[in-house]
């Protein structure tokens, strides 16, 4: 056997980066307590090929969070380009609700890692993104001057609270209209 074929290309190594990835994210979602033996199994790969890329539960964890993250930070100002800015916010939100799914079974793990938030890389590039969304519908008029991408997240983080097994969807989706709302400058109707 030639030796060049029984080692992975480093092309069959990202892709089985990607599918670990892609099953624990789903996974971890469904479950937060699932075994990295059910996340490999699931993946297509062995429990050795899952080691060498996370060598622990942790590892994988915080890998998904930063590239979940990123994903958030980079899409605001691309919806924001491409939407109206409520169209935008709100398909902004509910990618945080998609993610506020993995975080409701993992949410210890990211806090240890990140001192909980207080010594996280993505907590000001995540203010900023919101802030995008913000300014965008103040400038447009459908949203409040002056609101503060803090006291947004606070009302978003209730998101990685919500069970996804019973009714996640549906209660994430309510909260986040209620968030929209509270976001949205008053229609002056006419005077009484």
């Amino acid at each position: 056997m030639n030796a060049q074929h029984s080692k992975p290309t480093r092309r069959d190594a990202l892709d089985n980066r990607e599918r670990i990835l892609a099953v624990a994210r789903e996974a971890l979602a469904e479950a937060g307590g699932v075994s990295l033996t059910a996340i490999a199994k699931k993946a297509g790969v062995g429990i050795g090929t899952l080691y060498r890329h996370f060598p622990n539960r942790e590892s994988l964890i915080i890998e998904l969070y930063r590239h979940d993250i990123q994903h958030l930070i980079d899409l605001a100002p691309a919806l924001a380009e491409s939407h109206p800015p409520l169209q935008a916010l709100r398909q902004w939100f509910d990618e945080v609700a998609r993610y506020g799914r993995l975080k409701y079974g993992v949410a210890e793990v990211i806090h240890a890692a990140t001192d909980r938030g207080l010594d996280d890389e993505y907590y000001e590039p995540f203010l900023g993104a919101i802030a995008v969304l913000l300014d965008a519908g103040a400038a447009e008029g459908t949203l409040k001057d002056g609101l503060d991408p803090e006291d947004v997240l606070l009302q978003l983080s209730v998101l990685w609270r919500i069970d996804p097994a019973r009714g996640g969807d549906v209660r994430a989706a309510r909260i986040l209209d209620l968030i929209v709302d509270g976001l949205r400058r008053p229609r002056s109707g006419p005077a009484a």
